[in-house]
C-alpha cells in the first residue's frame, strides 16, 4: 500500500482498510450508540448508525452535535493519531453574531484565553459574501436588531468545543459551525450533501494527510 510522509514520518494505508469521508448533518451525535438520558430512557436524537455507514467503523476526531461538516471515519485506529496529534490543519466556516473588527480577528489569530488555556495561533479571516451551504434542518435563530457575519478559521489544534469558546471570548457567539477541511481534503472536492460519505481514493486520502494549507497564504494577506 502507498506511504503518505509526513515530516520524517510515513504514514502507510492498511491494506484493506477502510477511509470515510461522512458530510455530518446539523443535529447528529458522533457515535454509534443512542445516547442515554438521566433517568436510564434513551433518547432519540440521530446517530452516525442512522446512516448507513460501513461497519466497524468509527469516528476520526469528533465534532459536536450542532456542528455540521466533514468527518472522517477508519477501521485503521493509527489515523486518528496521526491526523489529530500532529500539524494537520482544520478549516472551519462559523457564523457568528456582529461583525468582527480587524482587531477581534487578530486577537484570535494570536491566540485566545479560554479556561486558563490559551489557544495556538490559527488563521482567521472575514469572509466578504456569505457562503453557499445547504439549508440547515433548524434554521439559525436571528435577533433583528443583531448582524451577523462569516469567518473562516484554520486550526492546528483540537480542544473540545474550541471553535465556539473562541468566538465566545472575543464577542462573537457562534450561531452556525461547519468544517470544511481537513489537511487538503474538502467537501467542495467530495461533493457530498448532508448525510451521505464515500470511501476515499486513494488521491483523496493523500489530500486529507498532508499537513499543508492551500488557503494559508491567501487568508494571511486578507487578514492582514
Amino acid at each position: 500500500m502507498p506511504q503518505f510522509a509526513k515530516g520524517q514520518k510515513a504514514f502507510r494505508a492498511r491494506a484493506g482498510a477502510k477511509y470515510i469521508a461522512f458530510n455530518k448533518p446539523f443535529a447528529v451525535l458522533t457515535q454509534f450508540s443512542p445516547e442515554k438520558l438521566a433517568d436510564g430512557a434513551i433518547s432519540d436524537k440521530q446517530t452516525l448508525a442512522d446512516f448507513n455507514l460501513p461497519k466497524q467503523v468509527y469516528p476520526v476526531g469528533r465534532l459536536d452535535f450542532d456542528s455540521e461538516g466533514l468527518l472522517i471515519l477508519s477501521d485503521d485506529g493509527r489515523l486518528t493519531t496521526y491526523l489529530f496529534e500532529g500539524r494537520h490543519p482544520r478549516t472551519y466556516l462559523v457564523q457568528v453574531e456582529n461583525v468582527p473588527s480587524p482587531q477581534t480577528l487578530k486577537g484570535l489569530q494570536s491566540g485566545v484565553v479560554i479556561g486558563g488555556y490559551k489557544t495556538q495561533p490559527c488563521l482567521a479571516r472575514l469572509l466578504n459574501t456569505e457562503p453557499n451551504l445547504p439549508e440547515r434542518s433548524k434554521p439559525v435563530r436571528f435577533r433583528k436588531n443583531i448582524p451577523t457575519a462569516w469567518i473562516e478559521l484554520t486550526l492546528w489544534e483540537g480542544k473540545n468545543r474550541q471553535v465556539r469558546k473562541m468566538t465566545a471570548a472575543v464577542g462573537h457567539p457562534t450561531l452556525r459551525l461547519l468544517r470544511q477541511s481537513i489537511g487538503n481534503l474538502s467537501l467542495a472536492q467530495l461533493d457530498l450533501a448532508p448525510g451521505e460519505w464515500k470511501e476515499l481514493n486513494l488521491e483523496e486520502l493523500s489530500l486529507l494527510l498532508s499537513t499543508g494549507c492551500s488557503n494559508e497564504r491567501s487568508s494571511r494577506r486578507e487578514s492582514q
